[in-house]
């Protein structure tokens, strides 16, 4: 199948065969296409689209193209969760140990923050010693015998993505649906899972900004699923103000420790709580919504989902006194300074995405894939939208490593929040369920 022949019927608006549409990621993969031909094709599908069979046949294509993890011997439904991105998500962490701690298995494999987004990869390594670096058969090995392993991409899983993914980056075909859903389900799809639960967000913090591109989003991936036999839910969430109170890493890792002890934000513990249903269901520790949320909210009672995220913690080499202690444990900023209220109100606004450039001011995240992450500055105590708040009352707390970060994270902090006298009522934080 020669490149040009190829590229020419996607061009022209075809639907390409199961057999074509390997030969591109095998292009990919081995090197037998240039980069220009990559583009090109790349193009040719942000213009033209994929059919849901073209989407299901490149998902494919794609998790074949390195190594698909082997769990057969751990016994259980294997689930994951994945999430689109957005601020102070650090919802995988408490996650994971509850819904290992009800006996379903998770096998995740994260990221990195990138941009405003955050990364579970840099709130997990804020924990002094933990590895994320585990191989495929360490972690397999770990699953089987903790119940989880939570780590980053190995270059053996779906290859032809990171070739990929670095051509949609320089040529302006990131923002296309298929291509999206193609490079997330492969990557979870090879991990070795049965069943995932997808947390697609929408608005102003995250990647897509409209709920009706993260329906199709959500509609596009959960079909991928249901057509690779796999267990698949999507939930829409919203995400105009951050997810709890704290952005950062460190930061972050606090409030999910505070999260596993019944003691998060309400907005964290909801959504939390809704994945965790979804997954206990999907996984047959629970057969419906009710009995899986008396399951979750039982593991944080008894402590024994604190005691699991410890256990992994110490699995993979880091310090699991976090647990118990985490200012003790974990890297601090050397100044935290407190954002008061220049009057009293009813918090307005607090713009997830303008709070998320202050973060990355203070370095808690990447602008570019190169840079180094800060993992003790952060912003905790973020006002939410509606409530009240006296003259003088901390809107948020700023921690620095410098003066010069901290007064350009202030001043972005003090737009972004705004402060009136009107009553708001805030929509649902959960707006459907796909699947």
């Amino acid at each position: 199948m020669f490149p040009q022949h190829v590229i020419a019927l996607k061009r022209d608006g075809r639907e390409l065969s199961p057999a074509e549409i390997e030969a591109f990621v095998r292009g990919a993969t081995d090197g037998s296409w240039m980069d220009y031909q990559l583009s090109a094709m790349l193009m040719a599908i942000y213009l033209n689209g994929m059919t849901a069979d073209e989407v299901a046949a490149y998902t494919e294509a794609m998790m074949n193209s390195g190594v698909v993890a082997d769990l057969s011997d751990v016994p259980g439904i294997k689930v994951d969760k994945h999430s689109t991105g957005g601020v102070g998500d650090k919802v995988s962490l408490p996650l994971a140990a509850m819904v290992t701690a009800c006996g379903v298995p998770v096998p995740m494999i994260s990221g990195r923050g990138l941009g405003h987004s955050g990364g579970t990869l840099d709130k997990l390594e804020s924990i002094p010693g933990f590895n994320v670096n585990l191989s495929l058969p360490d972690y397999a090995k770990q699953v089987a015998q903790v119940g989880c392993a939570l780590i980053g991409q190995t270059k053996d899983l779906a290859p032809s993505d990171k070739k990929l993914y670095a051509l949609r980056d320089v040529t302006a075909t990131v923002e296309c649906i298929p291509l999206i859903c193609g490079s997330i389900m492969s990557k979870k799809l090879a991990e070795g899972i049965d069943a995932l639960v997808l947390d697609v967000k929408f608005g102003r913090g995250a990647f897509m900004k409209e709920i009706e591109a993260a329906r199709e989003l959500a509609s596009t991936m959960v079909g991928i699923g249901q057509a690779m036999g796999k267990g698949v839910r999507a939930l829409l969430t919203a995400m105009d103000q951050p997810l709890g109170r704290a952005v950062g890493n460190a930061v972050e890792v606090v409030e999910s420790v505070a999260c596993l002890r019944g003691e998060g934000p309400a907005d964290l513990m909801e959504v939390t709580y809704a994945l965790g249903e979804e997954m206990l269901v999907l996984g047959g520790a629970a057969d419906d919504i009710a009995s899986a949320r008396a399951k979750l909210e039982g593991v944080i009672a008894d402590g024994s989902a604190a005691a699991k995220f410890g256990e992994i913690i110490a699995a993979q080499g880091g310090d699991a006194a976090v647990v118990d202690d985490p200012a003790g444990v974990l890297p601090a900023a050397r100044q935290t300074v407190p954002l008061v209220a220049a009057k009293a109100g009813i918090v307005q606004d607090v713009d997830a995405m303008e709070v998320a450039l202050a973060a990355l001011r203070l370095g808690a995240g990447r602008a570019k894939a190169e840079d180094n992450v800060n993992p003790a500055v952060g912003i905790t105590g973020l006002v939410k939208v509606g409530e009240t708040v006296a003259e003088g009352q901390p809107l948020a707390v700023i921690h620095a490593d410098d003066d010069e970060s901290w007064a350009a994270a202030e001043v972005r902090l003090r737009e972004c929040i705004k402060i009136g006298d009107t009553t708001v009522a805030t929509p649902p934080l959960i707006a459907e369920r796909i699947g």
